[in-house]
């Protein structure tokens, strides 16, 4: 008898297993990902901060029928006080598309309180959004001190600035503008398609688009979401853009260094599934100053920070492929510094070469190959270099995008 029920058990547990499993199959498959995103940072602000509207203009790479944003006070010191947020389709200009104003709610309040080095997620939204959708998100700020902002600066996008709370207004009449975005981290969205994910560019000012168009989406991690759009394997990545200007990998610049950001900023990420990593360059021009903790930086110091972030990454299943310094400098450099330039080059050099060979990262990424100028390969081909010698005009970001394979990510 005993055996009997023991029997009877174990094929009604198949049973209701199979059954739920079904159940499960038949239901649709909703993930978050994240469709924008950008990397915090310290940032000072021009005129008042508290009673005003910050009106971040964005736009997305994947598209989805949900969405949520997330805002930040990572830095400050103090509570962060908002009274009112909105999210809309842009117009351009700061206005918005007539119709399209929704309200964003957390834990269904229309405003929140972000403790200091913290975050909060929005209440999801039903919003159907196609990619590649600009979208305007006004965050009002209550009457407040907010010592320390929490920014990213090189946004190479115009953003507003307006008194009081004009979070619903289709225009900002009288509003301050700058090129930078405010408490605002990302904007995730839900997608019926269970191979949904992100791809995370972790960087320094080459990945955060400086010198690139202003408003014109052409950073190369634009690019690069418009190619995978275009290419049905890839169609369901999303691309986003985790670079800081000045950023380095060892120690903190601009921003956090790599190795101090990389959980929040990458791994942190929904539907995070790979990262391409270029980054070490800053680190590098730092050798020139005596004062510097990296003036005496070898690669080795560099391979073992990369090593040890593909190492976190694998823990969490996303792959990292790396991608080699880009060539940097005058084609003349003056006599006297040509000793600090040669040294830095070998440092570089090595560095490439380990990306190519070392067989750590998933991939590799040869954007030195794509940007040397073939008669001088120390420098970038002038077509594609900004002016500086070290950021690469649009032209330059496009061909950086071209030169990542695809197949990477199939």
């Amino acid at each position: 008898m005993h055996k009997i029920m023991k029997n009877t058990f174990c094929i009604l547990t198949l049973y209701l297993c199979a059954t739920v499993a079904a159940a499960a199959a038949s239901r649709p498959h909703f993930e978050w990902a994240g469709t924008w995103a950008t990397a915090p940072e310290v940032m000072f602000v021009k005129g008042p901060i508290g009673n005003s509207t910050f009106r971040n203009i964005v736009r997305t790479s994947i598209g989805g029928a949900e969405l949520r944003v997330v805002l930040t006070n990572q830095f400050g010191k103090t509570p962060l006080l908002v009274g009112n947020a909105h999210i809309a389709i842009s117009a351009g200009g700061g206005r918005l598309e007539p119709g399209s104003d929704h309200q964003l709610t957390f834990d269904r309040q229309t405003s929140v309180s972000i403790p200091p080095g913290a975050y909060v997620l929005s209440d999801p939204m039903p919003m159907r959004l196609a990619a590649f959708t600009s979208l305007a998100i006004s965050i009002y700020l209550t009457q407040q001190t907010v010592a320390v902002p929490t920014c990213h600066q090189v946004a190479q996008s115009t953003n507003y600035i307006a008194g009081g709370d004009a979070t619903a207004e289709t225009e900002l009449a009288g509003a301050r503008t700058q090129t930078s975005w405010c408490f605002l981290q990302e904007v995730d969205v839900q997608t019926k398609d269970k191979d949904a994910g992100a791809i995370v560019a972790l960087g320094d000012s080459i990945t955060d688009g400086a010198r690139s168009t202003l408003d014109a989406n052409h950073r190369y991690p634009d690019y690069l979401a418009e190619r995978l759009h275009a290419d049905r394997k890839t169609a369901h990545l999303s691309v986003l853009n985790e670079g800081i200007s000045g950023g380095r990998v060892l120690f903190e610049g601009h921003g956090p260094s790599a190795l101090e950001r990389f959980d929040r900023d990458v791994l942190a990420q929904p539907g995070v599934r790979y990262v391409i990593y270029l980054e070490g360059i800053n680190d590098i021009g730092q050798m020139r100053r005596p004062d510097s903790p990296e003036h005496t930086l070898t690669a080795q110091d560099l391979i073992f920070a990369a090593t040890q972030l593909v190492a976190r990454a694998h823990e969490h299943g996303v792959k990292v492929f790396g991608a080699t310094l880009l060539p940097f400098g005058p084609r003349d450099i003056p006599e006297k510094v040509r000793p600090e330039w040669a040294r830095m080059r070998e440092v570089m050099n090595e560095y490439n070469d380990w990306v190519r060979t070392g067989g750590v990262f998933d991939g590799v990424i040869d954007f030195y190959k794509a940007m040397e100028d073939p008669k001088d390969p120390e420098i970038m081909l002038p077509a594609y270099d900004s002016g500086d010698h070290g950021h690469p005009n649009d032209a330059g970001y496009k061909v950086m995008a071209d030169a990542i394979d695809l197949k990477l990510f199939h």
